[in-house]
């Protein structure tokens, strides 16, 4: 009885259980500091089995809704949980457990005197996640989305030295972002006098041609795609990944960012609809362009980078621009199942990018890719993750970014868009350019004077708690893309159908 009870309760109680586990974490931690990383790991642990549970909920049953106080929408804030968000919660969910672990040694060594506060605001961090996630009312969205940007310019400047500069980059960026999205809410307000999404989508129909309407459209696009690091209006990014601390870089780049494109496809399609998108015609087909110059130049910044972490940051410009590419297709068959599918591709593989990177820099603390010689010798394990996760990135089969190139490909075909197939081929080569630099260094490339015996070298693997961590993400970036293209054999396959058509709401197309 007590279990059903709770259940019913699971999209309020993964916020509230994050939120009070900050100030338990606070408390504990002023006793023993040793406590905060297990109630950490524990909170986490829970949110995920209940966003899992969740997940199976709305697969088998529809949408949950969930109006806090008892008050109806549009008077009272809504969460709304679909297979869409669903989904994401628990890619959101794994990746802060991942990193929560991973956090122990890293933390410890880059940040000794600050692990009680670190811990604090990284819990709060999760609790924004949550909430800009599962949220149903757009207002309560921004609200939660200031808390995670807030926390995230914290944990940033941590770091002290050249963090402080990019932390103060990102809050001024993300301050402007933050206003143009709230702009966007306050324009919506004025002319419907709601702000539940459900709501807003059934009566801004009629609005479509409201001046006011379409100024808000663009106040939303630029505030999210700000959030979100889209090019051109990434610049706060590359100093913000390069230098956090190596466990706040991997929370930022491999699930912030996805909650912010959830953000972005969630106002996108559940708020605007798919009528608004197809009124202006050209607004699909320019962010399509968008996300094609993105995915370029992204791409060809990053082979300029000798420092990995930087390397790796020019990198995600270019994915978050496959991701806006399947956005901007949604019309085919396979436009958003691609941005779907790279939500997850994305976030699993940068997430190993950068904890093999951090584990690299915590046992060598070597940053240029120029002094990776032998690498591949001295830490073979995570080198290993590394090339797994590079090879997801090209686009390597079988792994899951093979499958989401295959898709977008697919996509752009039935779109009659060639340039657009041209820039994912493009890309494949420019992410082989960049990525083959690194693991050439790591295998191929011995230091002048070393000696062939192999015995001779001596192994320095980074330790197991930061291992471990890298080394599921890396098979992973395997296994999910053996799973997808298992099809209907698997869970995957439906839970991204679903999502899908959650989105489009009645089915504007037909599901593969």
């Amino acid at each position: 009885m007590v279990r059903l009870f709770l259940a019913e309760h699971y999209p309020v109680l993964i916020i509230v259980v994050s939120l009070f586990s900050a100030f338990t974490i606070l408390i504990a931690g002023w006793v023993n500091k040793k406590t905060c990383l297990p109630i950490s790991l524990a909170t986490i642990s829970v949110q995920l089995l209940m966003a899992i549970f969740i997940l199976r909920q709305v697969m088998s049953s529809g949408a949950v809704h969930y109006w806090l106080g008892g008050w109806a929408p549009p008077w009272g804030i809504e969460y709304v949980i679909d297979a869409f968000n669903a989904y994401v919660l628990v890619i959101v969910l794994f990746i802060c457990l991942i990193t929560a672990i991973y956090s122990k040694r890293s933390i410890e060594k880059e940040q000794p005197h600050k692990i009680v506060p670190f811990y604090v605001i990284f819990q709060l961090l999760v609790t924004g996640l949550c909430g800009i996630t599962v949220t149903g009312d757009i207002f309560n969205l921004y609200v939660f989305l200031e808390i995670a940007s807030l926390a995230a310019y914290a944990l940033i400047a941590a770091a002290g030295g050249r963090a402080l500069k990019a932390s103060y980059n990102y809050v001024i960026m993300g301050s402007i972002g933050a206003c143009f999205y709230l702009l966007g809410v306050g324009f919506l307000y004025a002319v419907t006098g709601s702000l539940n999404m459900a709501d807003l989508s059934h009566l801004l129909p009629p609005l479509y041609g409201n001046k006011v309407v379409q100024a808000a459209f663009v106040f939303f696009v630029v505030g999210l795609s700000i959030k979100m690091a889209l090019f051109p209006l990434h610049i706060w990014q590359p100093d913000a990944y390069t230098y956090a601390p190596s466990a706040v870089t991997v929370i930022i780049a491999a699930a912030m960012s996805k909650v912010s494109i959830y953000a972005f496809i969630r106002v996108f399609f559940s708020v605007f609809t798919t009528d608004f998108i197809r009124m202006y015609v050209p607004i699909a087909i320019v962010i399509s362009w968008i996300a094609a110059v993105a995915i370029i130049v992204g791409s060809l910044i990053a082979i300029m980078q000798t420092n990995l972490k930087r390397m790796l940051a020019y990198s995600s410009v270019s994915q978050v621009g496959y991701i806006v590419l399947g956005v901007g297709l949604y019309s085919t068959q396979w436009g958003l199942h691609g941005a779907l599918i790279h939500i997850l591709n994305h976030a699993i593989t940068k997430g190993c990018l950068f904890l093999a990177a951090g584990a690299i820099i915590y046992r060598s603390g070597l940053w240029n890719i120029r002094d990776f010689e032998g690498l591949g010798k001295k830490m073979p394990y995570t080198c290993a993750a590394f090339t797994l996760a590079a090879l997801s990135m090209i686009g390597v089969p079988p792994s899951v970014g093979f499958v989401t190139k295959l898709c977008l490909l697919l996509a752009s075909l039935e779109a009659v868009e060639y340039g657009f197939v041209a820039v994912i081929l493009a890309s494949t080569l420019l992410n082989l350019v960049y990525f083959w630099r690194v693991i050439d260094r790591m295998y191929f490339v011995r230091k002048e004077g070393e000696e062939e015996t192999e015995h001779e070298i001596e192994k320095e693997e980074a330790p197991v708690s930061m291992l471990v961590p890298t080394l599921i993400l890396g098979a992973l970036c395997i296994i999910a893309g053996i799973l997808w293209l298992a099809g209907a054999k698997t869970a995957l396959l439906p839970i991204v159908d679903q999502a899908v058509n959650a989105l489009l709401g009645t089915g504007v197309v037909a599901v593969p």
